[in-house]
């Protein structure tokens, strides 16, 4: 019975070390069922980024707070993807922007023109109540006794950029309505690269005198960053068109058939009376709402640029 017992368990081990061989094999695994894996979910196609820009010409911190919250603002209204991109100085903004990497930009008067003679096509959409009339103004050391624009002769005076309507142009052009030829008649000639560094180089007596924006002015004025007992506005320029938004030729054929006029729309629809958000944002440009502007109100100021030299194409 013993012998029995041994063969008889034999044969009853090897059918299972068999099933269990087997149940091992490639063929039984790719048999066996398999947990179900999760299927990668479809790539979403990447959202284009329209990049906007402003000419530098106030601190840093003010143009931060400005341009971003004007970002923030398009995105929202549009549901495009609009991003803020700061530029060293003005004609790197033109270039830019003649190149493709803005595609919305804030420019002076001067600026608009180069950016739009750069890129054909381009057409100017927006702009403040102030800027269909806005105005330099010419500041120097009180106790010089500078009262007229004739009084600069023999002078120390700093212009803002080279590139800045509101800063150099304008401002040299009435200057030499005045009959002076500012490398001649001044005693030195500066440009600042700012309006906020032009009213600085004038108050710690740098330079006797200084022309600048007159927005920049009044602000300094208003929160006591300049002391108007060593420094004041000696003369106020007449009225000409400065500042405004500027769209690419392009815009429409890059994000879709209509983004252009949607961008005009969501300017024209800010206002300081709608919230503290839109307020927040139109007192970084010192106005309560945008107005409709073309290229044509800016030809004067391509007059002037021309029969200064300063454009030639």
């Amino acid at each position: 019975m013993r012998g029995y017992r041994i063969r008889a368990v034999i044969p009853i081990l090897g059918l299972l070390l068999l099933g269990a061989v087997s149940a091992c094999s490639p063929t039984a695994q790719q048999s066996a069922p398999q947990p179900a894996q999760a299927q990668p979910a479809p790539q979403q196609p990447q959202q284009k980024v329209m990049y906007i820009g402003g000419i530098p010409d106030q601190d840093l911190s003010v143009l931060e707070t400005r341009f971003k919250g004007i970002a923030d603002y398009l995105s929202k209204e549009t549901g495009l993807k609009v991003q803020y991109v700061p530029t060293v100085d003005y004609a790197a903004l033109v270039t830019a922007f003649k190149q493709g990497d803005v595609q919305l930009a804030w420019f002076g008067g001067l600026t608009g023109v180069q950016a739009r003679l750069a890129a054909p096509g381009a057409q100017a959409i927006v702009q403040r109540p102030q800027d269909e009339k806005f105005v330099s103004v010419f500041i120097a050391q009180k106790s010089l006794g500078v009262k007229a624009l004739a009084d600069l002769r023999g002078k120390t005076l700093t212009f803002g950029s080279e590139s800045s309507t509101s800063g150099h142009l304008m401002p040299r052009y009435y200057v030499m309505q005045a009959g002076l030829v500012p490398e001649k008649d001044l005693k030195s000639l500066n440009y600042s690269g700012s309006h906020d560094t032009t009213i600085k180089l004038v108050e710690t007596g740098a330079f006797q005198a200084g022309a600048l924006n007159v927005d920049v002015w009044q602000r300094n004025v208003r929160d006591g960053k300049v002391d108007t007992g060593k420094v004041d506005v000696f003369y106020t320029t007449p009225p000409y068109y400065d500042y405004h938004w500027v769209v690419r030729g392009d815009l429409d054929q890059k994000f879709g058939q209509g983004t252009a006029d949607k961008i005009k729309q969501a300017f024209l629809k800010l206002n300081t009376s709608n919230g503290e958000t839109e307020k927040k944002i139109m007192g970084a440009f010192d106005a309560k709402n945008f107005i409709p502007t073309t290229n044509d109100n800016y030809k004067a100021i391509e007059d002037v640029a021309r029969a200064l030299g300063i454009v030639q194409n």
